[in-house]
């Protein structure tokens, strides 16, 4: 899929239909159940020796006081966790002024994420949105991106990648499922395959001991007043979005 569809990295996308990429068999597991970490197989083509590479997931996220780029860090740890997948983090560009952040009192960017271009999504294998609320919305950075892949909307470079949501909100009812509710639009106009992780967390998505952010739609942390940190359960979701994702992606590669 993309770039790195196989187990040798392709040159371009191939449009949807001209290639044959079956779905393997295997259930998706619950929290508590083993996930399948089976290694993808190596090619060999010809006098070529075949490179086996791990699938990619794009880890890409708009946080403004750390509090998405959290969960991303624990996502990209869940990710990471499953054999012959790995986790890559990408920050959205920001679109404030350096003195509006300021005035804000935004912390500064940690450099070692980079920013993405439009042009690499297409490198990826599976995709992660992270942003946080705005009126029940994705906020107006990571909007801003999904405006600039036109491109890759008119040729369809993004069709048939699977991709997800994790977001924040500064209150219970805030919008953590309007956000993401509202965000599907913008795969469904890529041809995107939207995967939401249901309640594949198990006994975690029913207990009401403690808040909690997290939907069936994707992760998810209150903010509060922009001082609340995310808790153990909210930072386990985050993980649990993170396998989950690494072993959809997984049966939707093509076979070596």
């Amino acid at each position: 899929m993309g770039k790195g569809g196989g187990c040798v990295p392709s040159k371009k996308r191939l449009p949807l239909g001209e290639s044959d990429h079956p779905v393997t068999d295997g259930s998706i597991p619950i929290e508590g159940q083993s996930l399948s970490t089976d290694a993808t197989a190596p090619i060999q083509d010809g006098a070529l020796q075949a490179v086996e590479r791990k699938l990619r997931i794009f880890i890409v996220f708009y946080s403004m006081y750390g509090h998405i780029e959290g969960l991303a860090m624990r996502m990209k740890k869940g990710i990471d966790g499953i054999d012959g997948v790995e986790g890559v983090l990408y920050r959205v560009p920001e679109t404030l002024p350096p003195e509006v952040l300021d005035q804000m009192k935004v912390p500064p960017k940690d450099d070692g994420i980079p920013v993405i271009s439009v042009e690499e999504l297409v490198e990826a294998d599976g995709l992660l949105f992270g942003f946080p609320t705005r009126y029940g919305c994705m906020s107006a950075q990571m909007k801003a991106f999904f405006d600039s892949t036109g491109q890759l909307w008119k040729e369809q470079k993004l069709a048939g990648v699977p991709a997800g949501f994790f977001v924040s909100t500064g209150t219970q009812g805030g919008g953590q499922e309007t956000t993401a509710w509202t965000a599907i639009t913008q795969l469904a106009h890529h041809g995107m395959l939207y995967v939401p992780i249901g309640y594949t967390f198990g006994a975690g998505m029913f207990k009401m001991d403690s808040i909690r952010g997290g939907t069936p739609y994707g992760a998810g942390v209150f903010s509060g007043d922009g001082t609340r940190e995310p808790s153990e359960t909210e930072l386990a979701l985050a993980e649990h979005q993170g396998k989950y994702m690494a072993t959809i992606v997984k049966r939707f590669a093509p076979p070596c």
